[in-house]
């Protein structure tokens, strides 16, 4: 379904998608190297799984639906920790180092089911 679409519409999708995460990553970590870092980073890593997909016989427009709804799952998953990594964010920033961040199971749990059914139910779509 979402495959037949345009390919443009697509790109506008993963493209709004990428902002979308990235903007909400950046108030999440208030880091200043963090908010330059990272949106490269996710381009990378969306053109990376792309280039993979091609080769494994996925047309482009699947490939886009999928990196878009990853993207987006990986947004609402990290939406309970947000807090948590505001306050570590903090701490970096004033000199604070950890030995070890304690990340609540549930929230790892969360995030896993979470951008699954998303990844499930775009591939779902492009079929």
């Amino acid at each position: 379904m979402l495959a037949s679409v345009s390919t443009e519409w697509l790109w506008l999708l993963a493209m709004a998608a990428t902002v979308i995460h990235c903007s909400a990553m950046a108030k999440w970590i208030p880091v200043q190297k963090f908010w330059t870092v990272y949106p490269s980073i996710m381009v990378g890593c969306g053109t990376g799984a792309g280039a993979v997909g091609l080769r494994s016989g996925f047309g482009l427009g699947a490939m886009l639906v999928l990196c878009a709804f990853a993207l987006i799952g990986l947004t609402i998953g990290l939406f309970p920790t947000r807090k948590l990594l505001t306050a570590w964010a903090q701490e970096i920033n004033n000199g604070v180092t950890r030995d070890r961040y304690d990340y609540p199971r549930s929230h790892v749990v969360f995030c896993i089911v979470v951008v699954v059914a998303l990844l499930i139910a775009g591939f779902a779509l492009t079929r």
